[in-house]
C-alpha cells in the first residue's frame, strides 16, 4: 500500500497509557496500557484498514441513495459506497485536519467540512484527543459557522482488543437495551428499534463472541452514576478494554471485522469496532437524534477508553 503524503502522528503519554494520534482524520491510530494495546492499528502513512480510528462527520454511517430533506430543500451527496449505493461517513475521515493545540498528554485537531456535492453547509469540527491517567478523553465540538440552520451526526469507528487475545476468546459486554433492524443487503434501517432482551443480540450480561459476527447500531445506553454507559471486551482472565460515552453519543454500532466476511482486518483476522456515534443509520431521512445546529451555534460530546486490570 502506498503511504500517504505529509500525514503527521501525535505521540501521547500519561501515566500507563500511551496513544498516536494521526492528522489524517483525527485518527486514533493507537491505545495501550503498559504496553498492552487497547485498539487496532495501523502504519503510519498508510490509509487506516477498515477507517480504523477516524472520525465519520457530518455524519456517520450511510445515508440511503445518498439523498435527504432538510427544511424543504432536497439534497443529492456523492455515492461514496457503490455497492449499496449510500453516501458514507461524511467528508473528513480522508482529508488531513489542522493542528490547535498540542502538549505531552493532548493534542486538538480541526476541520473545516467544507462545501461538496449536495451539502452547502458551512461546518467547523474539532476533536481533541486527551490522555489522563485514567485513560483516553476524546472531546468532540462541531460549530456552525453558516448562517442557515444545518444538520449533523458524528461518529468515531474505533477498533478495540485486549492486547494479543484473539476475539473469539473474548466476551463482549454492551450497555444498550435496543438494537435498530437493517436490511442486510444495504445496511439501512428496515424497522423500529426492537428490545435485544432475550435475543441474539443481548449483550447487557458478558457473552463471547466465538463466531459472533455484528454490524449493528444498538441504543438505549444504561449510563453509570457518573453518567457515562460503559461497553466492555474482555479476555478470560477478566481484563478488560472499556469503551465509554456520554449521553451526546448514545448510539454504538458494533462491527466485526471477518476474514469469512472479506473483511479481515490486517494481520489480525477477526477484530471488533466498537463505534460510538450521535445517530443512527440514516438519520439524515428518519432524523432519529438527528442534531440541528443553528447558525453560530456548537455542540460538544465526549467519549473515552480505559483498561481494567483482572
Amino acid at each position: 500500500m502506498a503511504p500517504m503524503a505529509d500525514v503527521q502522528s501525535y505521540l501521547l503519554t500519561s501515566g500507563r497509557y500511551r496513544a498516536e494520534i494521526a492528522s489524517t482524520g483525527a485518527g486514533l491510530r493507537m491505545l495501550e496500557f503498559d504496553g498492552v494495546p487497547l485498539t487496532e492499528t495501523w502504519k503510519v502513512g498508510e490509509k487506516p484498514p477498515l477507517s480504523a480510528g477516524l472520525v465519520l462527520a457530518p455524519w456517520p454511517n450511510r445515508v440511503a441513495d445518498g439523498t435527504f430533506t432538510f427544511e424543504g430543500t432536497e439534497h443529492r451527496l456523492e455515492i461514496t459506497e457503490p455497492s449499496r449505493n449510500n453516501a458514507s461517513h461524511g467528508f473528513v475521515r480522508r482529508v488531513d485536519w489542522t493542528l490547535v493545540d498540542r502538549s505531552p498528554s493532548r493534542v486538538e485537531q480541526s476541520v473545516e467540512v467544507g462545501q461538496h456535492e449536495g451539502w452547502p453547509y458551512a461546518l467547523t469540527v474539532t476533536v481533541a484527543h486527551e490522555l489522563t491517567e485514567d485513560g483516553l478523553l476524546v472531546t468532540a465540538t462541531a460549530k456552525n459557522d453558516g448562517d442557515t440552520d444545518a444538520p449533523y451526526g458524528m461518529g468515531f469507528h474505533t477498533f478495540v482488543r485486549v492486547g494479543d487475545v484473539p476475539l473469539d476468546d473474548c466476551t463482549l459486554e454492551l450497555s444498550a437495551g435496543t438494537r435498530l433492524q437493517l436490511d442486510p443487503v444495504r445496511n439501512l434501517p428496515n424497522g423500529p428499534s426492537v428490545p435485544t432482551a432475550g435475543s441474539d443480540y443481548d449483550f447487557t450480561a458478558p457473552k463471547s463472541l466465538k463466531g459472533v459476527w455484528l454490524d449493528t447500531p444498538f441504543s438505549a445506553e444504561l449510563p453509570d452514576p457518573d453518567g457515562r454507559a460503559r461497553h466492555y471486551l474482555r479476555s478470560p482472565d477478566g481484563a478488560a478494554t472499556v469503551l465509554w460515552t456520554d449521553r451526546e453519543f448514545d448510539w454504538v454500532q458494533v462491527f466485526t471485522a471477518d476474514p469469512a466476511k472479506d473483511q479481515a482486518y490486517p494481520d489480525r483476522g477477526r477484530a471488533l469496532a466498537i463505534e460510538p456515534m450521535t445517530c443512527p443509520p440514516d438519520a439524515f431521512n428518519s432524523e432519529i437524534d438527528l442534531l440541528v445546529l443553528k447558525p453560530g451555534e456548537s455542540w460538544t460530546g465526549t467519549w473515552g477508553m480505559e483498561y481494567r486490570a483482572a
